[in-house]
């Protein structure tokens, strides 16, 4: 049985929807959109 934090550790990184590049992840969001991508001016 794996470790719970080996689990955490092996989750691979989030990806932008429209654009496809690994983001970070946002402590306030669950979207799947980069800031980039989401900024209010596109």
């Amino acid at each position: 049985m794996m470790n719970v934090i080996e689990f955490f550790k092996n989750i691979p990184k989030k990806k932008c929807h429209q654009c496809g590049h690994e983001m970070n992840e946002k402590a306030d969001c669950y979207g799947n959109i980069c800031d980039e991508c989401d900024h209010p001016a596109r």
